[in-house]
């Protein structure tokens, strides 16, 4: 256990989950259905199959041999995270980057972290100890930046006109993004769960000679392999009913040919640069020992931080009062010191 490794590995993860949609920003002439579908091909079964096949030793006798109910829950709970993951595409559509990484995975963040050791009975148990209670401290603090992140989004929302606001986003909409967003971050915190229940998954993969780093990969697998069929669900249908409306609607003159080859390239990035956030999560959970759980804050925290950044760098705060972006730039420091406090605990916890 190395907890000082396992907060760089949570924040590469945070800095791939943090950068992914950019890419999709630069697709022309698909519908927002079918770019989430082709990246997620990318994301939730070729990268996670290709990546374990390579580091772990026997993922097939592994992943044929494991308990019907470790996969089944895995699955499962991946199938709900997924409904989570395809409403925050929604969030990004409808709040930019900056405010609606911050809400939905802020949201996401709380859940994730305290539930499963509530569901379990271990949160008193961590909350008598030190290192615990700097832990929950650092989560406590979190919560304090989601809430002054999403204060300034809020002030940002009130000071610029909708003309402004849809120039960086271009379908924004504060109140719709806020309630995808709520329920986005309820539901994806359904991983915190679905990688808890693969557990098993990766202590057969260390039986069969996996370095304890990659341990968590086939677990991957598993759990986003629930969260491609929700998806798929969804956007197939979408597709569909698109479909269906423009066949009933009257001809119109066709325009430029969709770039189909640059689109695919753009969605494989976006789709390849978003399972690495699991890639680096499921390494750095390795190094935290009994307090693992804090995991997920740490990445939650990281994401928030480095879209923030992006959101920055595509200007979505031009033409804000110098106090919103104050407060902003508030937010985002006191996330960058949770994700510290989360750490120092951790790193009492290792000292014991």
């Amino acid at each position: 256990m190395n907890p000082f490794h396992g907060l760089i590995f949570h924040w590469l993860g945070g800095l791939a989950a943090g950068s992914f949609y950019v890419p999709y920003r630069g697709v022309r002439q698909w519908s927002w259905e079918t770019l989430w579908l082709v990246g997620g091909l990318f994301s939730w079964v070729l990268a996670p199959m290709a990546l374990a096949l390579w580091l772990t030793r026997d993922l097939i006798p592994v992943l044929l041999h494991a308990p019907a109910a470790t996969l089944f829950w895995a699955w499962f709970f991946g199938l709900l995270w997924g409904v989570g993951g395809l409403t925050f595409g929604l969030t990004m559509r409808y709040l930019g980057m900056s405010l609606g990484y911050g809400t939905a995975l802020g949201i996401c963040a709380v859940c994730g972290t305290l539930i499963p050791p509530v569901f379990k009975g271990t949160l008193g148990a961590i909350a008598a100890t030190p290192p615990g209670r700097m832990t929950l401290l650092g989560v406590l603090i979190c919560v304090v930046g989601i809430v002054v992140s999403a204060l300034a989004g809020r002030a940002k929302e009130r000071e610029l006109p909708d003309e402004t606001k849809r120039a960086a986003v271009k379908e924004f909409n504060f109140r719709k993004g806020l309630a995808v967003a709520i329920f986005c971050g309820v539901m994806s915190a359904c991983m915190a769960f679905a990688l808890d229940a693969a557990e098993p998954i990766a202590r057969a993969s260390a039986a069969a000679g996996t370095p304890a780093l990659w341990t968590g990969l086939p677990k991957l697998v598993v759990v986003l392999f629930g969260g491609f069929i929700s998806n798929c669900l969804w956007c197939g249908a979408l597709i569909v009913r698109r479909a269906r409306r423009d066949s009933a609607a009257p001809i119109r003159p066709a325009g430029p040919p969709a770039p189909h080859g640059r689109n695919l390239a753009l969605c494989a990035a976006a789709g390849v640069t978003w399972y690495f956030q699991f890639f680096f999560y499921t390494m750095g959970e390795t190094q935290m020992g009994k307090f693992g759980f804090s995991s997920w804050t740490l990445h939650m925290a990281s994401i928030i931080i480095f879209s923030a950044l992006w959101g920055v760098a595509l200007k979505e705060w031009r033409g804000t009062s110098g106090r919103t972006r104050a407060q902003f730039a508030g937010g985002l420091a006191i996330l960058i010191l949770s994700t510290l406090v989360v750490g120092y605990g951790n790193y009492l916890a290792a000292a014991a």
